[in-house]
């Protein structure tokens, strides 16, 4: 059976004034964890659409008082990119490729005989890729996180924090020239700079981290749990042990094992 658009979109538009200023802008995307807003008039009606890449040449124009001053009072209105470009939601998710491949786009307004009904986005066409990957639970390298947060030794620890924060994960892996593996810096790691009311700007992260647990790739779930558990760690370090040297493979924590248990096809739910 042919997947249409609206079978990947995501169904429902967000929106802000044209009035709204570029502060009021980064909130909205923020809370709503989007990379775009539809800019609206009074009607109802799109009359453009303003990105986090809109906001980001905004920020870095800022670069003196008084460029900062003329950027506050700019508005959606003003940074916001139109015409809007558009697909129909019954069309084949193949042709709507196309257009993404034309366009040079990374998101399209999606319409029901001219009417928004959602917003369709490269992201969707990325996650329905991992949807389609087999289920398997045999294994850490079954479940893991292929990608991770690193960082070299002499990073601060304030660009680490930068780091955990936009990325939302809880640690961070530090390694050395090489990728060997140094410790880990986590959320724990860094409490003691909010008790002591210091934000650790004159540390680096060699000097809070801790010491990394890892397992191998191909232990078994019930392996990484138990050394989870005995060790009281959220988060170990995937490893190839025959290199045990080498580049990390990825991380397996708690959120993962639990994210497989939850899924419909899991043993946990039938």
């Amino acid at each position: 059976m042919t997947k249409l658009v609206k079978d990947l979109m995501h169904p429902g538009v967000m929106t802000c004034k044209p009035t709204a200023t570029l502060g009021q802008v980064a909130v909205l995307l923020n809370q709503n964890k989007v990379h775009a807003l539809f800019v609206t008039d009074r009607d109802g009606r799109i009359m453009g659409v303003i990105s986090d890449f809109d906001l980001m040449a905004g920020e870095w124009l800022s670069s003196d008082s008084e460029s900062l001053t003329t950027m506050r009072k700019l508005t959606a209105a003003d940074l916001m990119t139109q015409p809007v470009d558009s697909v129909e939601a019954n069309i084949p998710l193949a042709e709507a490729v196309d257009h993404f491949i034309e366009k040079r786009v990374s998101r399209f307004l999606v319409t029901d005989h001219g009417k928004p009904v959602g917003i369709i986005s490269l992201s969707d066409f990325v996650a329905s890729i991992a949807n389609e990957i087999k289920t398997k639970r045999d294994t850490v390298g079954d479940v893991m996180s292929d990608a991770i947060l690193v960082c070299r030794g002499k990073t601060p620890v304030a660009s680490a924090a930068r780091a955990m924060t936009s990325s939302g994960w809880r640690s961070v892996l530090v390694v050395d020239a090489k990728g060997k593996i140094l410790g880990v810096v986590s959320g724990h790691d860094l409490l003691r700079f909010v008790k002591e009311d210091n934000t650790g700007e004159k540390l680096i992260v060699r000097d809070v981290m801790h010491p990394a647990l890892t397992i191998d790739i191909n232990a078994s779930l019930r392996e990484a749990a138990d050394l989870m558990i005995q060790n009281h760690y959220h988060r170990l370090v995937v490893i190839d042990k025959n290199d045990p040297d080498a580049f990390p493979l990825g991380a397996i924590s708690t959120f993962d094992i639990v994210a497989e248990m939850a899924r419909p096809d899991s043993v946990w739910q039938k």
